[in-house]
């Protein structure tokens, strides 16, 4: 009697090139450089940074009241005496470029976490369903 086996080789390859054409681009997500205030110790490379962008995509430019073009008014410039800065209030949070997210977010790793999870256990079939295969040449 012949025992007719499920082709596993194509979803196993499949599982494989899925992890290995996905697994660098988590990375690339991450790779992108939000600036603020903390980032520059003078306001004049602060606000080198803004006139790149006026749009203001670093959100450099998020003191308390009106956005008037004038970027990190908090931080000292260059050739004052040497003040300390008023530590500057946040008015939005994440949004207003005082933190953010240094890593995945938690779906992410959750995503990760299961997509590693069911490559192992497809790994495991195939392995299981190979090791039974060849036994069961052996008997017939």
């Amino acid at each position: 009697m012949r025992i007719r086996t499920i082709g596993i080789r194509a979803p196993f390859a499949g599982a494989v090139a899925v992890i290995l054409a996905t697994g660098p681009l988590t990375s690339v997500a991450h790779a992108q450089t939000d600036l603020d205030c903390a980032d520059f110790v003078y306001q004049e490379d602060a606000q080198a940074e803004f006139d790149r962008d006026t749009s203001d995509p670093n959100r450099l430019d998020e003191d308390q009241g009106v956005d008037d073009g004038i970027a990190c008014e908090v931080l000292p410039r260059r050739g004052t005496a040497a003040v300390t800065p008023a530590t500057p209030l946040p008015t939005r949070g994440v949004q207003g470029g005082v933190g953010g997210s240094v890593g995945p977010a938690e779906f992410q790793r959750t995503l990760g976490i299961a997509l590693a999870v069911g490559a192992a256990g497809a790994a495991g079939v195939y392995v299981m369903r190979r090791r039974r295969g060849a036994v069961g040449s052996r008997k017939g």
